[in-house]
């Protein structure tokens, strides 16, 4: 059993002052294999005493000096690559060739977009050509508390700290209590690159416990959130009363638009594929794939065929399967949904309740295909989180975007089209923040976020660093 019971503050390693202990569990064995704590009030307390106080200093800075601190950074981080990826895996279940790749990698990737953006951002510029001594001026917004969750661990600590380190802030980090290893590796690779102490602090805990504290204390400036959007509107509330800035990014339920005049059978196994990915456990994951009628049932056949023919194996193994769910919580919530898809009369295609075949423990769910869904179901509006598929046809151009923006979720939408005509005008009647037309990739540095409950603000890229800044104007010097 590993102990990784200390907090990374004010430059070192050091005890939990009111910690308690928390197993952490591999979701293929279902066993605990290392106890981190749970850290409480003066730990939180301790962690923003030294972001405070390390603020004036690194608020100071220039770009380039913090330029040079994100690329030593990702040096260490490059060197370390595959200890992050054996942590990821090992904590919530992504297999080890996509958590070298894609989790791992993903940090790697924002990294380097951030480095990017930060060399091209424009710090200081006038307010418009011809006024004189009207400047605006982008400076950090102050100490930053950031909350992350377990679903793509680097992916979001990265986007949160990479961020605010390059717009000047300094930060706490809470990452999820449930997949906390690779936020304690990255703690480790912060140390190795030689960030100034209290710069960057992390305190593993609860939402209840050091997460409402971020959320609320008055020494945090910007709160930002990755998680459920129950949670999402708590952390709101409590940032409240001190009006910090609060940065979201929330729940998701995206629509797939599959129009007659595309590939099905490609169209299909992309978007089912995508939905599977991680196991289902991806905000953005396409999980409502609405499919032009004269096109249905091939549709259905193709996405029954892609479930069949997506294995479930252990997150060690190498190869392109999918993993196990990250806990026993997500696996109950996984079969409650998939029943209730069952109880209210969706037409099972695919996959159902229970562990695949040859799999008798681990958090493993069967990769799932209902048919004939209606848009009142449960599986239709409730973000599941595990690899479980609903399908609908519809008859129209307006009756699929009215069934694409049915949902109180507004992170991504995908659209399967020939006609680029119709691509352009479906994206535009579409209200979520990103939009990807026949398997296109966002570009690395896009800005990723969406509408209505799946959040506010955006993250990555450029984008991402304005989320940690504020606008000054200077008004008055010439010359």
């Amino acid at each position: 059993m590993q102990n990784m019971r200390n907090f990374y503050i004010d430059g070192a390693w050091v005890a939990p002052r009111e910690g308690t202990d928390f197993p952490v569990y591999n979701p293929a064995t279902e066993e605990a294999y290392a106890t981190i704590s749970l850290g409480g009030a003066a730990d939180a307390e301790a962690a923003i005493t030294a972001a405070r106080a390390a603020f004036a200093s690194w608020s100071m800075t220039t770009p380039a000096e913090r330029g040079e601190v994100l690329r030593a950074i990702l040096a260490v981080y490059e060197k370390r690559a595959s200890d992050m990826a054996a942590a990821i895996s090992n904590e919530m279940g992504a297999p080890i060739d996509m958590a070298m790749s894609d989790q791992a990698g993903s940090g790697r990737s924002h990294l380097k977009a951030f480095i990017r953006a930060l060399d091209a951002f424009e710090w200081q510029h006038p307010l418009r050509p011809g006024v004189e001594g009207q400047d605006l001026v982008y400076e950090p917004a102050g100490v930053a508390g950031l909350i992350t969750p377990w679903n793509w661990p680097m992916n979001q600590v990265v986007l949160k700290v990479g961020a605010a380190l390059a717009a000047g802030c300094t930060m706490v980090l809470k990452p999820s209590e449930v997949a906390p290893m690779s936020s304690i590796l990255f703690s480790e690779i912060i140390h190795e690159a030689g960030l100034p102490a209290g710069i960057y602090n992390m305190v593993n805990g609860d939402g209840e416990g050091v997460g409402s504290i971020l959320s609320s204390h008055p020494g945090i400036d910007v709160v930002s959130f990755t998680g459920s959007t129950r949670a999402g509107i708590l952390i709101s509330k409590a940032a409240a009363d001190t009006v910090k800035t609060v940065s979201l990014e929330l729940g998701g339920k995206s629509p797939n638009l599959v129009f007659a005049d595309t590939d099905i059978d490609a169209a299909v196994e992309r978007g089912a594929s995508f939905c599977f990915a991680n196991t289902g456990q991806s905000c953005n994951a396409a999980t409502r794939m609405l499919v032009e009628r004269p096109a249905y049932e091939r549709a259905v056949e193709v996405a029954k065929a892609t479930a069949e023919a997506t294995l479930v194996d252990l997150p060690d193994k190498s190869g392109g399967h999918i993993g196990p769910l990250v806990s026993q919580v997500q696996f109950d919530k996984v079969q409650r949904l998939i029943q209730a898809g069952l109880d209210e009369g969706a037409r099972l295609v695919a996959g159902g309740t229970g562990r695949p075949e040859g799999l008798n423990r681990g958090w493993f769910a069967r990769p799932t295909v209902f048919a004939d869904a209606t848009p009142d179901m449960t599986i239709m509006r409730e973000e599941i989180f595990g690899p479980v598929l609903a399908m609908m046809p519809f008859d129209s151009e307006d009756e699929a975007v009215e069934l694409a923006n049915d949902t109180p979720y507004g992170l991504a939408a995908y659209i399967q089209t020939d006609n680029a005509e119709r691509a352009r005008r479906v994206a535009r009647r579409l209200r979520a923040g990103m939009i990807q037309v026949n398997g296109a990739h966002r570009a690395s540095g896009a800005p990723f976020g969406g509408y209505k409950q799946s959040g506010v603000g955006r993250e990555g890229g450029a984008w991402g660093i304005e989320e940690f800044l504020e606008i000054k104007t200077i008004s008055g010097i010439t010359g």
